[in-house]
C-alpha cells in the first residue's frame, strides 16, 4: 500500500474537518457592518478542498483496484497450474492403474500356462505305458506351445515394467495368449489320442 497516498488522503480528511468546524459554529459576533460579505472565498476553500480530498480518494480506490485485479490475475494463474498439474497427476495414475491391469492379466496367462504344462506333463507320465508315439507328439508340442505362452507372457510383462508410456503388451501379449489357448487345447488333444 502507498503510505504517501495514505498520509495525503488523511491530511485531506482532516482538512475537511477543520473547514467544517469552521463553517459548522455559530459566527462570532458580527463585526460593524461594512457592506462586504466573505462568503465567496470560504466556498471557493471548501470546493478546492473537496476537490483535492476526491482526487486523493479515486486515485486510492484506483490503486487498491489495481493491486486486486493482479493479485486475482496471478491466484488465477495458480489455480489452472495447481489444475494442470492435478490433470497429469490423474493421468499418470490412470496410465498405472491400466498398467498394472493389463500386467495381471498376462500373470493370469503365465500362471494357466504353467498349470496347464504341468497337468499335462503329469497326464503324460501317468499315461506313458498306454500312450502312443502319435499321443506322445501331440502332448510334447503342446508342452512347447504352452512353454511358448509361458515365455511370451513373461517377455510381455518385461516390455510393461521397462516401457512406462507404452501400456500394450503389444504383439507377444496377444501371442501369449493364443499360444495358452493353442497349448491347451493341443495337450487335451493329445491326451484324447
Amino acid at each position: 500500500m502507498n503510505l504517501g497516498l495514505l498520509f495525503k488522503a488523511f491530511d485531506a480528511a482532516v482538512l475537511v474537518r477543520e473547514a467544517a468546524k469552521r463553517f459548522g459554529a455559530p459566527p462570532p459576533s458580527p463585526p460593524p457592518e461594512t457592506g462586504l460579505e466573505k462568503t465567496v472565498p470560504d466556498a471557493n476553500l471548501v470546493g478546492h478542498l473537496e476537490t483535492r480530498l476526491t482526487n486523493v480518494v479515486v486515485a486510492a480506490l484506483k490503486e487498491a483496484f489495481a493491486r486486486d485485479h493482479a493479485r486475482l490475475e496471478l491466484e488465477r494463474t495458480q489455480l489452472d497450474e495447481q489444475r494442470r498439474r492435478a490433470d497429469d497427476a490423474l493421468r499418470m495414475e490412470q496410465r498405472r492403474q491400466e498398467a498394472d491391469r493389463e500386467i495381471g492379466r498376462l500373470r493370469l496367462i503365465a500362471a494357466t500356462a504353467l498349470v496347464g504344462w504341468i497337468a499335462s506333463v503329469v497326464m503324460v507320465v501317468v499315461r506313458l505305458d498306454v500312450a502312443s508315439t502319435l499321443s506322445r507328439g501331440i502332448a510334447a508340442g503342446g508342452w512347447l506351445l504352452l512353454l511358448g505362452a509361458l515365455g511370451a507372457a513373461f517377455t510381455a510383462q518385461g516390455r510393461i515394467s521397462e516401457e512406462h508410456q507404452r501400456i500394450e503388451a503389444g504383439r507377444v501379449g496377444v501371442a501369449a495368449l493364443w499360444l495358452l489357448i493353442a497349448g491347451l487345447a493341443t495337450s487335451g488333444i493329445g491326451l484324447l489320442v
